[in-house]
């Protein structure tokens, strides 16, 4: 009886640690999933010479105005340049949404769409160069760890551990 105990003192204390890593694999796993397909995008406007655009997607064939990132997202040929994907515009990968408990969203710059220009830089649909940061975190309305993916002034993006005030 005194091992069970024991046993079950040591569980109660470990559970918490082990729902920090659960939940830290978790945020990071979809942060690496947003960063390999912001990548991907610009390797594809670099590969087919022409604009390509990632934006936010409920349902996988067209571009979405609300909600966040974590609804899933598609990636397109965006042959006007307008950051919307037509009927017309080849969808080039779909992602599916992502996990309830994450939260995907984009400042001001790419809160609907990352767009790619043939040469691989970030441009606006009205030319100006597009930087902007993508802030994955667990919902929770306490302040929590995020990882956030910062495309710079030429489009390259990188990953860097963040603390947001909340994320709902």
């Amino acid at each position: 009886m005194v091992g069970l105990a024991l046993i079950a003192s040591s569980l109660r204390l470990a559970i918490p640690e082990v729902q920090d890593v659960v939940r830290t694999s978790a945020l990071n796993a979809a942060a690496e999933e947003v960063f390999a397909d912001v990548r991907q995008a610009r390797a594809e406007a670099l590969t087919r010479n022409r604009r390509v655009t990632i934006c936010k997607s409920a349902e996988g064939s067209s571009c979405s105005t609300a909600g966040g990132w974590q609804q899933g997202w598609i990636i397109f040929q965006d042959e006007n340049n307008n950051g919307v994907r037509e009927s017309t515009e080849p969808v080039i990968a779909r992602h599916a949404p992502l996990a309830l408990q994450l939260r995907v969203t984009g400042n001001a710059p790419v809160e609907r769409y990352v767009s790619y220009s043939a040469i691989g830089t970030t441009r606006l649909t009205g030319g100006g160069f597009q930087a902007g940061t993508l802030t994955v975190c667990l919902s929770s309305s306490a302040p929590a760890a995020a990882r956030q993916i910062v495309l710079n002034a030429v489009g390259r993006p990188r990953v860097q551990k963040a603390t947001v005030v909340s994320c709902v």
